[in-house]
């Protein structure tokens, strides 16, 4: 990123997202172990220095999830077929405070929730009309199949399917992304790719039922991924001058009440993702991706990167209530760019690490060592 410093019109040689560049200074340890004191960063849409309002198109592709015999065909267990249908979730979804408007601090008019925090973010430099909107669209369901011993469940109190799926993260990775280009359509990201459903523009949700991952083939102790954002990565084509396409995804699991503690529920994770895709648009690729010093979260968390939803999960007042069209939501708090920069005091609206409740994240990390080893 070394000359993108400052860059109005973000990377250059990719098909992505609209995104922009700055750093910031402060002494650290970069992913080798080396000392690093500039920071370089993208985020999606627009400077706030520039105003204006990004509107970006935000597909949401309900997934459902088809759990399978061993030999592929229908389970059925108790007279009920083991197939959890992701449609009621999906309306209350994009009535949610992350696609709808409601009024926050940050803010003179009301917005969407990733919008409010990044008003938060850079109350000090932005233009009071600057936005980043998302316009949500339902596209076509898919459907995850899974194999028998790939996958945990439990089942609703009347016996039918489900009130949770487990699923093997490796699996779940494996069914979800296309392996092949050009893209086939057994996965749901290269049947929505397939189908222009979703393209390299957008922000876009792939949305299951109560769906869990669990590493290292234990979903006792290692339980559970509740979303991840990602992008996947395409060769280029002719069409779009033979750059390397980034299609920035995520997939967020709604969440029903009473399967965690913290008031974790409904768009719990899809909050948390799709305010780190905000601040975070290209994880996980060398080079693009937002690397900080590294940090120590009061949740225990060690982390190097400009993720703003890790650094608050599981923490008390982790999650912020809001009530819209009828429902009460709890989309998380997230820490801000401050937090990340070791900033004292913060420039954030009123002096804040986390928003929209400024008082989940009160205090810095300690510096850190290379992985916040003594």
């Amino acid at each position: 990123m070394n000359g993108q410093d400052h860059a109005r019109f973000g990377l250059a040689g990719i098909d992505s997202v609209a995104n922009w560049n700055k750093h910031f200074t402060v002494e650290g340890i970069d992913p080798n172990g080396n000392p690093q004191h500039v920071w370089y960063y993208s985020m999606v849409g627009n400077p706030p220095e520039l105003g204006g309002t990004t509107v970006f198109n935000a597909p949401i592709v309900p997934v459902s999830v088809d759990l399978r015999n061993a030999d592929g065909t229908p389970r059925f267990v108790n007279g009920h077929r083991l197939f959890y249908d992701v449609t009621p979730f999906v309306q209350p979804t994009v009535m949610s405070p992350v696609f709808q408007n409601s009024p926050y601090t940050s803010s003179d008019v009301p917005t969407q929730f990733t919008d409010a925090v990044q008003r938060a973010e850079f109350a000090d430099r932005m233009r009071p009309n600057w936005h980043t909107a998302l316009n949500p669209s339902v596209k076509a369901t898919r459907t995850m199949v899974l194999i028998r011993g790939t996958y945990r469940f439990a089942l609703k109190a009347d016996g039918s399917c489900c009130l949770f799926v487990l699923v093997d993260a490796n699996t779940f990775v494996n069914e979800l992304f296309p392996s092949t280009f050009p893209f086939d359509n057994s996965t749901a990201v290269g049947s929505a790719e397939n189908a222009g459903d979703i393209t390299t523009k957008d922000i876009s949700t792939f949305l299951f039922p109560n769906t869990y991952l669990y590493t290292q083939n234990d979903p006792v102790h290692h339980c559970c991924i509740l979303g991840f954002h990602t992008l996947d990565l395409e060769p280029g084509v002719p069409s779009n001058g033979n750059l390397l396409r980034l299609y920035v995804v995520n997939y967020s699991s709604w969440i029903s009440p009473g399967i965690f503690n913290g008031g974790f529920q409904d768009v719990t994770a899809l909050s948390h993702e799709l305010s780190e895709t905000f601040n975070d648009p290209f994880v996980g690729v060398d080079g693009i991706h937002n690397v900080t010093p590294f940090w120590l979260a009061p949740n225990g968390n060690c982390q190097d990167n400009l993720e703003v939803g890790d650094v608050i999960e599981g923490l008390p007042n982790a999650v912020f209530p809001i009530t819209l069209n009828g429902m009460t939501y709890h989309p998380q708090n997230e820490a801000l760019l401050q937090w990340f920069e070791f900033q004292s005091p913060s420039s954030a609206l009123d002096g804040a690490y986390s928003y929209p409740n400024t008082g989940t994240l009160t205090a810095l990390s300690p510096p850190q060592n290379f992985a916040c080893k003594p």
